[in-house]
């Protein structure tokens, strides 16, 4: 199934090679004022997932600006992972932040949940840990460009920083990518009662029945008693398979 996303000025096509449409959908979106460049993505690859590009047309350019509620954010779509089709979650997380909370987003990006979430809620401090050097470079950036005074963004490995931070947050945002180690480990030590959790994962429908026996294991080996709030389907990432979203409270 041929599909795409809008970045900015760039058109990100998903286009198989089976299909071999892209020269003519590139040619379609190029009519269109605001798109400069037409890319097409094959895959997300290693730990930074960093996506696979090739250049389909227009202007050879990946850097790019784009807005979404009300943020602004830049970003180089060939070194940065970043999906638009994520917008209404972040919305949606951002409108359940209460005023003077202390929010933790793991595996941050460019920092698009920090943006929108102290656009549209009043949280005392926002902490983003981003892997990426590159990505953590425009995080820094964006909350430049958007004046943002209470996001911090720390470069490096989840595994290494969560040891060193002594505070507990209120609520942590897991906006984790396609790996095998879930970080519930991780986030269970910067948790607190009354902490809300936002856990990302990626399962075939068949599998979403066992997501909340999971994330129990995980609480019970940490010595933590939760209560599941919500199991939502963010998105259809393939046939059957989903993008999901638990989330959950320390009792």
């Amino acid at each position: 199934m041929t599909s795409f996303d809008i970045i900015g000025h760039v058109a990100v096509l998903h286009v198989s090679k089976i299909e071999k449409k892209e020269k003519v959908l590139a040619k379609k979106l190029l009519k269109h004022k605001n798109i400069k460049s037409v890319y097409n993505q094959s895959k997300i690859t290693g730990r930074l997932r960093k996506p696979k590009l090739k250049w389909v047309a227009g202007k050879r350019m990946t850097e790019t600006l784009y807005r979404e509620s009300g943020c602004v954010m830049k970003l180089d779509i060939k070194t940065c992972y970043f999906s638009p089709r994520l917008g209404t979650d972040r919305l949606e997380i951002a409108k359940k932040v209460k005023k003077g909370e202390k929010v933790l987003i793991m595996f941050s990006g460019v920092a698009p949940y920090a943006l929108i979430i102290a656009k549209h809620s009043k949280p005392k401090e926002i902490y983003c840990i981003e892997i990426s050097k590159i990505a953590s470079k425009y995080a820094k950036e964006n909350i430049k460009l958007n004046k943002f005074t209470n996001i911090k963004i720390i470069q490096g490995d989840v595994k290494r920083i969560i040891p060193n931070i002594k505070m507990r947050f209120n609520r942590i945002v897991m906006a984790r990518p396609q790996l095998k180690d879930i970080f519930l480990k991780e986030a269970f030590k910067v948790s607190k009662p009354g902490t809300i959790i936002h856990f990302y994962d990626f399962l075939k429908k068949e599998q979403l029945k066992e997501i909340k026996e999971k994330i129990e294991k995980e609480a019970k080996r940490a010595k933590k008693k939760i209560k599941i709030l919500k199991i939502k389907k963010v998105r259809e990432i393939a046939p059957y398979k989903y993008h999901i979203r638990v989330d959950f409270k320390i009792k």
